[in-house]
């Protein structure tokens, strides 16, 4: 009876039923995310939107992206990125890319909404993914204090507290903010474009997400009140500024001094 005893009480099995635990509780939430996921994507596209886009899209993607969306050697699948990263990446001018480089720039767009709208329908048919953000989340209506909180906490330290953007590694960037539609931004947070994080809702909520934009929008409203802003980068380039600017007068007042002694 003791060895039997000491048998059920081994370390390894509570090791085994700790993970069997985690399995089927992590196997849980991905089901139910990609059903939810799946269930958004494919609300607002009829199919007839996913046909003519799919046209579209093997005209003028499927050399990079390759047949079907499946990816090939110049670019990445695109089977469960979802409308909203469709609908981000064409919807600013992103994609197609212009050339390689370490991101690609944002540049004037190719397609129009319509087109845009039917290439994320066909992408959206191809697997669950982001949805493209309802109008409610958009409407710059939030706590624009906690959309503050939650931007100097989650997005300052790569796009600057006055989300005037900044410089990353490699040759890579965070671009700045400064009009950029809350639509595009909501898409960025969940699709986590170039070298950007994905913030899913379980990261920042959708009221949070919409708390954010009201936050860029009333900065990018109030403009700068005390001037040039420098770069929004605080009292480091102030003074700088300040400096150099200091030392040039006084480089012209000794040159002005010297010529009229002379």
């Amino acid at each position: 009876m003791k060895a039997l005893s000491q048998k059920r009480r081994h370390p390894l099995a509570a090791i085994a039923l700790l993970l069997m635990g985690l399995l089927v509780t992590g196997g849980l939430y991905a089901v139910a995310t990609t059903v939810n996921q799946a269930k958004a994507a494919t609300t607002s596209f009829t199919a007839n939107d996913a046909e003519e886009g799919g046209k579209l899209f093997a005209a003028n993607c499927a050399t990079c992206h390759g047949t079907g969306a499946s990816g090939s050697q110049a670019g990445p699948s695109l089977v469960g990125v979802g409308a909203a990263a469709v609908d981000f990446q064409v919807g600013t001018g992103r994609m197609p890319m212009q050339m390689n480089g370490p991101q690609a720039q944002k540049k004037p767009v190719q397609f129009n909404d319509e087109q845009t709208h039917q290439l994320s329908a066909y992408v959206a048919s191809l697997g669950p993914g982001p949805s493209i953000p309802e109008e409610g989340l958009l409407d710059g209506k939030g706590d624009a204090a906690a959309g503050g909180e939650l931007f100097r906490v989650n997005c300052a330290m790569c796009h600057n507290a006055a989300a005037a953007g900044g410089a990353l590694t490699r040759g890579k960037f965070a671009p700045a903010l400064a009009d950029v539609s809350g639509k595009h931004i909501y898409e960025a947070m969940v699709t986590g474009p170039q070298n950007m994080p994905v913030f899913s809702d379980a990261n920042v909520t959708p009221e949070g997400k919409r708390d954010i934009i009201t936050f860029l929008k009333q900065i990018e409203a109030s403009g700068s009140p005390g001037g040039a802003d420098l770069g929004a980068l605080g009292p480091v380039s102030e003074g700088l500024f300040v400096w150099i600017a200091g030392l040039g007068v006084i480089v012209a007042f000794t040159i002005w001094l010297t010529s009229r002694a002379s």
